[in-house]
C-alpha cells in the first residue's frame, strides 16, 4: 500500500509539472524518473527549477540531472561538454562513432546495422541475391525479402547503394540498425 500511495504522489507531481511547464516543455515519465525536454538550454534548467520547486511543495526530492542529445555521437551526455564546433572535430567524433559500431558488432559476432530489400515477386529476389553473393555479400533471402549486415553506419550506406544499383526500381530499400531479441539476430546469414 506504501509503494501504491508513492507512486500516486509520483502521479501527481508529474501532472502538476505538466501543467505549469505548458506546452513550452514535453513531460514524460517512465519507471518513477520524470523527463523534460525543452528546445533550449535556459528553457531545460528553467523548467528543472520548476520541477524543484513543486517537489518541494509534495515534500519530496530529486537528483536533477542536465543532459543534451549529442547528433554526431548520436547519444545523451552531460550539457556542459561541449559540441564539436570544427568540420575536423566533427570528423573525429564520427570516427569515434563509427569504431563504437564496428566494435560492437564483432563483440556480438554479426553486423548492428541492417540492409532490407522488399522486391516485387520472389523470382527477382532470388536473381538479386544470386548477384549480390556473386559480388561477395553475405545475403539472406526469404521469400522476397533480402537482408543484409554491416558493421556500421556508414558500412551498410556503401551496402544499400551497392544493392540500389543493382535492383529493380520498384524494390523497396532500407537501412536501420538492426532490432535483437536476446542477443539474437533476426536472420541469420544462408
Amino acid at each position: 500500500m506504501r509503494r501504491t500511495a508513492e507512486l500516486l504522489r509520483e502521479h501527481q507531481v508529474t501532472d502538476d509539472a505538466r501543467r505549469r511547464l505548458g506546452n513550452r516543455v514535453v513531460v514524460s515519465e517512465d519507471r518513477g524518473e520524470l523527463f523534460l525536454y525543452a528546445g533550449s538550454e535556459n528553457a531545460a534548467r528553467e523548467a528543472g527549477q520548476l520541477v524543484g520547486d513543486v517537489l518541494a511543495q509534495h515534500q519530496m526530492d530529486a537528483d536533477v540531472t542536465l543532459s543534451r542529445w549529442h547528433p554526431g555521437e548520436e547519444r545523451w551526455e552531460d550539457a556542459g561538454v561541449p559540441l564539436p564546433e570544427t568540420a575536423e572535430q566533427r570528423h573525429t567524433e564520427h570516427e569515434r562513432l563509427i569504431a563504437d559500431e564496428t566494435k560492437d558488432s564483432l563483440a556480438c559476432g554479426y553486423g548492428r546495422w541492417e540492409v532490407r530489400c522488399d522486391l516485387p515477386t520472389h523470382r527477382e529476389a532470388v536473381e538479386l541475391a544470386a548477384n549480390l553473393k556473386a559480388e561477395g555479400y553475405q545475403v539472406t533471402r526469404r521469400w522476397k525479402f533480402l537482408s543484409l549486415f554491416a558493421d556500421n553506419e556508414d558500412a551498410v550506406n556503401d551496402l544499400a547503394k551497392a544493392v540500389r544499383r543493382d535492383a529493380p526500381a520498384n524494390a523497396a530499400i532500407q537501412t536501420e540498425e538492426a532490432v535483437f531479441v536476446n542477443g539474437v539476430a533476426p536472420l541469420f546469414p544462408d
